[in-house]
């Protein structure tokens, strides 16, 4: 088991922290609720370009938001972690716990990672309080997701090269009930219209 994996930290020295501003405080002064966005599907499904055209979206309407990425978290905080399925569920873990920081400071987190475990995605959820984890599968088929392959990472997966690669050679589990399913094979900005009008914002923000 990965170090911290469990449900209580090691340490018993510790003694939580309250600050003296409140998630009410925070949603006063940012105008507006502050939430996780899990973006979850296989790879080359667009979870990324999803999120960064959704965050500038949101940015444009007054709402801070910010794009944690697969890719771009494995290049530092995640960066001892590698593909192997204990490995995926401590990646995800602490990602879900550095969304709640986010979310706990009033920003609007946006995610892009496969995450392929139904059980590691519902762990996420489980420390978030109520309402503040919105679940969104990009359902794009396989083949699709295969044709578009941006990093040439499944020709190199179907030629044994990568091992324990989501919907080739590891599962991948979709989402039971998602708060939104999105299909990317729609223009994009009509991807972002749908996810705009799923988000808790005000009607000023969705203009």
């Amino acid at each position: 088991m990965s170090a911290g994996a469990g449900n209580e930290p090691v340490s018993r020295n510790i003694v939580r922290a309250e600050g003296h501003v409140t998630g009410a405080d925070r949603e006063a002064h940012f105008g507006h609720r502050a939430v996780t966005v899990w973006f979850t599907g296989l790879s080359g499904s667009g979870k990324s370009t999803l999120a960064f055209a959704l965050e500038a979206a949101l940015l444009d309407r007054g709402v801070a938001a910010y794009v944690l990425d697969g890719d771009n978290v494995r290049f530092g905080l995640n960066r001892d972690l590698g593909f192997s399925p204990e490995d995926r569920t401590e990646n995800i873990r602490r990602i879900g716990e550095v969304c709640r920081l986010f979310q706990d400071a009033g920003v609007v987190v946006l995610t892009a990672f496969i995450s392929p475990y139904v059980a590691d995605r519902d762990q996420v959820r489980a420390i978030h309080p109520e309402g503040g984890f919105i679940e969104v599968f990009v359902d794009t088929p396989l083949e699709v997701c295969e044709s578009r392959d941006p990093k040439g990472l499944y020709v190199k997966a179907r030629a044994g090269e990568i091992p324990d690669f989501s919907g080739i050679s590891a599962p991948y589990e979709p989402p039971p009930t998602p708060e939104i399913t999105i299909d990317t094979t729609q223009p994009l900005e009509d991807c972002i219209t749908q996810l705009l009008a799923a988000l808790p914002l005000s009607e000023a923000q969705l203009d």
